[in-house]
């Protein structure tokens, strides 16, 4: 039988791995659903998600797409791979893809979520979820500060050392603070992401939250391009892959 091409979404609890990424010696969710496909086809195949997420970060619809030359319904994989999944990754949905899809260069955008519990008292329930944050936070500011970031901006004052690329322009659709309870979510949508951007954009958000500086000071950030003068990188418990638009 020819080779077919599937595309899955997976959601997943970053808190037991060492981020998505096939790693020796390190726990990743790559490797646990190569492992759950090899026990549903007994076929050994590299599955390829549409980005990497760090170690500690968790994904509400991460795409990922694998061959296989099995005569299993598309749609039925699903069901057969969470058989064999451990409980904190879950493949939501699963369907044929055509030939060219490819879950990384094919995506159009993606949209990430953070979120910061805000209270005096810590939560066991936010624990490895969301950072917690005790000291009180301006929401206003926050909000002004998100609507900076939108548009097309070299985004070096927002990107960890680490990584080996050399354009750091990105475009941002959507960049907006909401909240529910004691928790601000802060959602961001954009055409790529640089190495730990979301999580630095949101730790310099919440120093100007916390009054260290003033919103008025992103433009100057993004035009400086330099990581030194950018806000601290948020913990990664927080940080939420959402979802991986496609055309």
């Amino acid at each position: 039988m020819a080779a077919r091409r599937i595309k899955i979404v997976v959601e997943y609890n970053g808190a037991g791995y060492h981020g998505w990424q096939v790693q020796h010696n390190a726990h990743a969710v790559q490797a646990e659903i190569e492992k759950a496909i090899f026990a549903v086809t007994g076929e050994k195949v590299r599955v390829t998600g549409a980005g990497r997420t760090d170690a500690g970060v968790h994904a509400y619809g991460q795409t990922a797409h694998f061959d296989t030359e099995s005569a299993i319904p598309a749609e039925k994989f699903q069901y057969a791979l969470n058989a064999f999944l451990p409980k904190d990754i879950a493949v939501i949905s699963s369907e044929e893809a055509e030939p060219g899809f490819h879950a990384r260069y094919s995506a159009t955008s993606k949209t990430y979520q953070y979120k910061i519990f805000n209270r005096k008292t810590r939560s066991p329930l936010a624990e490895n979820m969301a950072w917690h944050v005790p000291e009180p936070l301006d929401f206003a500011e926050m909000a002004k500060a998100s609507s900076l970031f939108l548009g097309t901006h070299d985004f070096s004052s927002f990107c960890s050392s680490g990584h080996n690329i050399s354009n750091f322009t990105r475009t941002i659709t959507v960049s907006q603070w909401s909240r529910d309870g004691d928790y601000l979510i802060y959602t961001i949508r954009g055409n790529g992401f640089l190495y730990k951007m979301v999580r630095i954009i949101v730790g310099t958000m919440v120093e100007i939250g916390l009054g260290k500086r003033s919103p008025d000071t992103v433009p100057e950030l993004l035009a400086n391009r330099d990581r030194k003068k950018s806000g601290i990188t948020a913990p990664p418990h927080g940080l939420y892959l959402v979802s991986v638009e496609y055309d």
